[in-house]
């Protein structure tokens, strides 16, 4: 797997809903009762769907330490990511946080709201390949915990019954998709309502713009929207959802949605990312999962496999008074057996070191730590309207716009951000 260097990384995009496997919904506190020996810490993230896991955990965790409490407290995504530097700021919330890799953690960074846990005895528990996207100038400010691949999910049991394996070219991928559909398959089920663009891009543009830099590129003008890499991936969305690839509405259907079109297995792929498995296998657990990524060049041409994402980046509170309770609570999370508790529980990769994968899914995607991935070229965005330039020409291009004329109008924004 590649690991993305630390200064591109510091440059990210504050993200959307799209990301990497984030849930919107309503606040959810959990608070623990304390009495006056004790300190109450405060977690704050925005996993709804991994509260009943982290209750279990922080049971555990208060009952080997009696002295401190744990008040978990969980946002809406596109709320977290909008308030919580302002949450984190007077040191009586967020004890222990989470954050988005990229244009969050360079905002709380900037603000000093990071402890550094350089040094701290708990960080050697975390793969050091998969914990760049915390650092800033050699110093460890939070610890991705968990590893999301960012590429299409993929039904293996109808993979089977039609004799099908994951493609290694473009054509492949076609033929691939028209076998599904011949056989009554809805081939790729596709959120462009909501996350779908932001996703799926990834994978389609990866090998059709290999350069890791390609993103900056485009920020700071040396590379266009207009080039031939980003309007040959236009062209390849226009091709899969003129071909019926897509099911009917796509641009109308969200995340859920789409997930229910996989879990009915009326849709064979889910064009988002590893984070979804959980939700799929909620609604039909006896369905077998893998991963793949679409080769949009011919198999000789390719470079990259997949796409990974390393975030839900746990820190301590700088403004905190707390801080060795917060550490303390980092290092129970971080320790193999406690983390294979919530690997297991809420069906996602971990970058934790020693984790043991109950789940076949896990076990069958674990494979992707040993391959070729590129971390996810829409975080890499530092200028929000740049990127939903992009994705905003995808969505056009299903739409029915001319790609050439898509791109052209989402370089128009690019020109008037970069003048």
């Amino acid at each position: 797997m590649k690991t993305y260097s630390i200064g591109k990384i510091a440059t990210v995009l504050l993200m959307s809903l799209a990301l990497m496997g984030c849930t919107s919904g309503s606040s959810d506190s959990v608070s623990v009762s304390s009495d006056n020996s004790t300190k109450k810490i405060s977690f704050i993230h925005w996993r709804g769907e991994d509260t009943e896991v982290f209750k279990e955990l922080i049971t555990k965790f208060e009952s080997e330490n009696p002295n401190i409490t744990v008040d978990m407290t969980v946002y809406p995504s596109e709320q977290y990511q909008s308030t919580a530097q302002t949450l984190l700021r007077d040191g009586s919330t967020g004890d222990v946080f989470a954050a988005f890799p990229g244009s969050q953690f360079e905002v709380i960074n900037r603000a000093k709201l990071f402890a550094d846990l350089t040094g701290e005895p708990f960080v050697d528990n975390f793969n050091e390949n998969l914990i760049l996207a915390g650092q800033y100038e050699d110093k460890q400010l939070a610890l991705p915990l968990q590893l999301v691949y960012n590429q299409p999910i993929y039904n293996e049991g109808i993979f089977d019954e039609l004799g099908l394996t994951p493609p290694e070219d473009w054509e492949g991928f076609l033929e691939l998709c028209e076998t599904l559909k011949e056989n009554g398959y809805i081939p790729i089920a596709f959120p462009g309502a909501d996350i779908g663009a932001g996703q799926f891009m990834n994978s389609m543009m990866m090998n059709n713009a290999p350069d890791e830099d390609i993103v900056e590129k485009v920020e700071n003008g040396e590379a266009k929207l207009t080039d031939e890499w980003w309007v040959k991936t236009l062209e390849q969305f226009k091709e899969l959802n003129d071909k019926g690839y897509f099911q009917k509405d796509s641009i109308g259907t969200n995340h859920d949605g789409a997930i229910a079109l996989v879990a009915q297995e009326k849709a064979a792929m889910l064009a988002t990312g590893s984070y979804a498995m959980a939700s799929i296998k909620d609604q039909n657990p006896d369905l077998k999962l893998n991963l793949l990524a679409p080769i949009t060049v011919s198999a000789s041409e390719a470079v990259w496999e997949g796409i990974h994402t390393t975030t839900f980046m746990l820190g301590v509170n700088a403004n905190s008074s707390k801080q060795e309770e917060a550490k303390k609570f980092i290092e129970f999370l971080s320790n193999p057996e406690n983390a294979t508790v919530y690997a297991n529980g809420t069906g996602q990769h971990l970058t934790v070191n020693g984790v043991e994968y109950n789940s076949e899914e896990l076990k069958d995607t674990a494979v992707w730590m040993e391959k070729n991935t590129r971390f996810q070229p829409r975080y890499l965005f530092s200028k929000p309207d740049i990127m939903n330039a992009s994705t905003g020409s995808i969505q056009a291009v299903i739409s029915g716009t001319d790609p050439q004329k898509a791109a052209e109008e989402a370089q128009k924004i690019v020109d008037q951000n970069i003048n």
